[in-house]
């Protein structure tokens, strides 16, 4: 009879020696797929010295907590290294271990602050079942390029400066490995999390934007049209950004020519799963189009949509206002924009499943017409159709070949051209009546259009503008946080990239928030002169000593009180003694205003 097989064999920790050296090991087995038979492989949890001490290595710091318990370690080995580990270590007191330091601390502290208002230390906990110093190091990846302006292979050589939340180096090796072990469960896990923390109808801007690649070998970048006329691909990224909330709750990218159309079906499957309820989605013209407007239609979603003023719904209804003088009839003025505007009630059935049809939720259709607009509309087509004619009589003239038809058909848009289909030379030319009067029937107007929400035309109208908020977003993302080019070359060293820089966005946006929205905005002329006021405090070490926070000085505590947070105890200007005062003996005199004169 054969032996029991030990129920916790895989998770025992054994030594194995490989070029000279001696690993801390599991051998867990797995059947060969070519040949069926049961093999076992090495998985190296860090190296073991002469004395049995355990040093951990980045497998070990890597792994999540709950499979750090199940590693069944022999008893006479020394551990104390690993439980150093934020994750494994018990609370209290900080105190520091190492070599004496005085770090800059500041603009660190205030980033760590936000990172715990806004919940994201908590869901990174949460993804990563509470491997606290895998979190550290990501919040850390994540404050780096906001606060140095630097990309990833300086970070060791920051962090000999600075007092950061990671606990070990973070070389270009260790930051590859990192990112490359964040995962597409990891990235739902986080937006579940995040959509747990919208309150009910919260109003969500979705929009998308270019960034160019450096590397050839990312599935995403094979096509596109770079709009920087630079000759790199280029990937398309797309955010939901919470304009309620002020901060990023939704990332995903797409390959360089996915139009913002194809792309919506996609985003709003992700937002379902990820749990996003109750949410009022606030695009652009470029999501515009029938197929996604009946999408929300089914899914009963409500929206505001700037739609296209061509698209026929929106075309025959600027048409049937009909010919006017200075401004349509029957339209309403908003005296602080001074538009134009009013709304229709607008009935769709679109089919569902079977032969049932479900109808529209209140959907309306706003138009809006600026005056000023208008009259550089046709200033512009005026100007357009006249240079556009001048050409042509040239090209007539001097009886030149012309290009192609996609050619033509843009530089000459207003006009017909006949030309020879053997020789491509021009023969004629006139005006095309017809699409110069619906060009100058639309100058003036726009369109947008909603669905399921109780918004008249003029409120729809100040929510679309709050979009203003998620285009400065894009411009943060590609500016202060050095995420202009995308400098990763595998699929899942993107994966990983793309979540760090979702939580960097987080904190960034909310830091951003709060000095454009108090009283910080007169004293600093930037979200990055606040960390640049911050930095000079400092971390002080001593051996084997607690540790000791510089005094909050100045705008430093303006600062504090702008965000909402405690300054550290003992670090405030003002001093409050701790001593009991000693009370004089006797009775105690009265109030100055109540003696009996």
């Amino acid at each position: 009879m054969g032996r029991h097989p030990d129920p916790d064999s895989p998770n025992r920790i054994k030594t194995h020696v490989f070029q000279g050296y001696t690993y801390a090991s599991t051998q867990p087995a797995y059947y060969d797929p070519a040949t069926g038979k049961k093999k076992y492989r090495h998985i190296h949890w860090g190296k073991v010295d002469n004395d049995l001490k355990f040093i951990p290595g980045l497998k070990f710091y890597l792994a999540p907590t709950e499979v750090r318990e199940q590693l069944i370690f022999p008893k006479e080995w020394d551990m104390s290294e690993a439980h150093k580990l934020t994750g494994m270590r018990n609370p209290g007191r900080p105190v520091c271990n190492g070599d004496c330091r005085n770090s800059l601390y500041g603009d660190i502290w205030l980033l760590e602050q936000v990172a715990s208002i806004t919940g994201i230390r908590r869901d990174l906990e949460v993804v990563f079942n509470g491997n606290n110093e895998f979190v550290d190091d990501i919040i850390t990846l994540a404050m780096f390029p906001y606060i140095s302006k630097f990309t990833y292979n300086r970070v060791a050589k920051w962090q000999e400066i600075v007092k950061c939340p990671s606990s070990h180096d973070l070389t270009p090796s260790v930051i590859t490995r990192l990112t490359q072990s964040i995962t597409e469960q990891h990235r739902i896990e986080l937006l579940k999390c995040r959509a747990a923390r919208l309150g009910k109808d919260e109003l969500c801007a979705a929009d998308s934007t270019s960034r160019s690649a450096y590397g050839d070998s990312l599935a995403d970048i094979k096509f596109g049209k770079n709009k920087e006329q630079l000759p790199l691909k280029q990937t398309v990224e797309v955010v939901v950004y919470s304009l309620s909330n002020h901060m990023p709750v939704y990332y995903r990218t797409f390959p360089g020519n996915m139009p913002d159309t194809r792309s919506l079906s996609v985003i709003l499957k992700d937002l379902e799963h990820a749990g996003f309820k109750s949410i009022i989605m606030i695009t652009d013209r470029g999501y515009d189009s029938l197929s996604n407007l009946e999408k929300y239609i089914l899914r009963g979603l409500p929206m505001v949509m700037c739609v296209k003023t061509g698209q026929n719904i929106v075309f025959n209804t600027i048409e049937s206002i009909g010919e006017f003088c200075d401004y349509p009839k029957d339209f309403q003025i908003d005296s602080e924009t001074h538009i134009f505007f009013k709304q229709y009630d607008i009935d769709m059935a679109v089919k569902s499943i079977g032969q049932t049809t479900k109808m529209s939720d209140r959907m309306k259709l706003n138009i809006y017409f600026n005056g000023e607009r208008r009259a550089n509309d046709i200033a512009v087509l005026a100007s357009d159709m006249s240079i556009q004619n001048e050409e042509l009589s040239d090209l007539l003239a001097s009886k030149c070949i012309l290009g192609d038809d996609t050619t033509i058909q843009r530089d000459y848009n207003y006009h017909e051209v006949s030309y020879d289909p053997d020789t491509r030379e021009i023969k004629s030319f006139h005006i095309d009546e017809k699409k110069f009067a619906k060009k100058r029937t639309l100058s003036g107007f726009y369109a947008i259009m909603t669905h399921g929400v109780d918004f008249d035309a003029k409120t729809a109208n100040q929510i679309y503008n709050l979009r203003d908020e998620q285009e400065k977003y894009f411009q943060q993302m590609k500016d202060q946080m050095v995420a202009d080019r995308q400098r990763n070359w595998s699929e899942s060293g993107k994966t990983g990239r793309l979540f760090i820089l979702f939580v960097g966005l987080i904190l960034g946006s909310y830091v951003r928030h709060i000095w454009k929205n108090t009283k910080l905005h007169d004293q600093f002329s930037s979200s990055l002169d606040i960390l640049d006021t911050m930095r000079p405090i400092r971390m002080i070490e001593h051996t084997n000593r607690a540790q000791l926070i510089t005094p909050f000085v100045g705008a430093q505590v303006d600062i504090c009180e702008a965000f909402g947070i405690e300054v550290p105890k003992g670090c405030a200007p003002t001093y409050k003694s701790s001593t009991k005062a000693k009370r004089k003996r006797g009775r105690p005199s009265k109030n100055a205003g109540t003696k009996n004169f």
